[in-house]
């Protein structure tokens, strides 16, 4: 299969006026593309569009003037915030996007460090937990597009090591196009081969550079 190269342009993205809170021009004239198998992050102050491009590239947010085309299936993406299902254990949330293998739920959650929580409902769970049920739900569909808005976050130290190396060897095994949000530019050296910087009102690309090494590429 020949490599395929995300092309998204985005003429103008706008957040119309609500409760007080004056029309917002979040993007206008901003082009993005990525190439197969690349690992990108995206830094920039909070606030700046980061999640909202995540969404755009999903398919989430369609609301928006311009353009997209060649996104790769299927698509795993650790939100934000979790977005487990209340009403269904950490197993069974992870069921829910293995459908011809369920069975490989317990590993999954093993190699997140999560190993007697398989019958743990999401409420019972800590935030570091269920980001780390969340982390293995976005890489047990073996994507080919891998969208991570802020992982790491909420994570020990010890533990944010341990799921760094398990991203980094699961996108080098698939070769997944992979777009990283981050504060940290550790993480974003950590992992990527590129990192893009967003700044500015609307927001647009300040700093698009090239890393010599990234551990997703070892």
């Amino acid at each position: 299969m020949a490599a395929m190269t995300i092309r998204l342009a985005i003429d103008r993205k706008v957040y119309a006026a609500r409760a007080g809170a004056p029309e917002r021009v979040l993007f206008e004239n901003l082009s993005l593309e990525l190439g197969d198998g690349e690992v990108c992050a995206i830094v920039g102050p909070s606030g700046i569009g980061k999640s909202s491009l995540l969404q755009i590239i999903a398919g989430l947010d369609g609301d928006f003037v311009g353009s997209i085309t060649s996104v790769p299936q299927p698509v795993g993406y650790l939100f934000q915030t979790p977005r487990l299902l209340p009403w269904r254990t950490a197993r069974q949330n992870l069921e829910l996007v293995m459908f011809d293998r369920p069975e490989r739920a317990g590993e999954w959650l093993e190699k997140v460090g999560l190993s007697g929580s398989e019958d743990v409902y999401p409420q019972r769970l800590s935030l570091g937990m269920a980001r780390r049920v969340a982390l293995a739900r976005a890489l047990a569909v073996e994507p080919k597009l891998l969208l991570l808005d802020e992982p790491f976050s909420s994570l020990d130290e010890e533990t944010l090591r341990g799921m760094q190396d398990l991203v980094a060897t699961h996108i080098a095994r698939l070769r997944s196009t992979t777009l990283l949000v981050t504060h940290h530019w550790y993480e974003a050296a950590a992992l990527a081969h590129r990192v893009i910087t967003l700044d500015g009102s609307p927001a647009r690309i300040v700093d698009d550079r090239r890393l010599q090494q990234a551990r997703a590429a070892e």
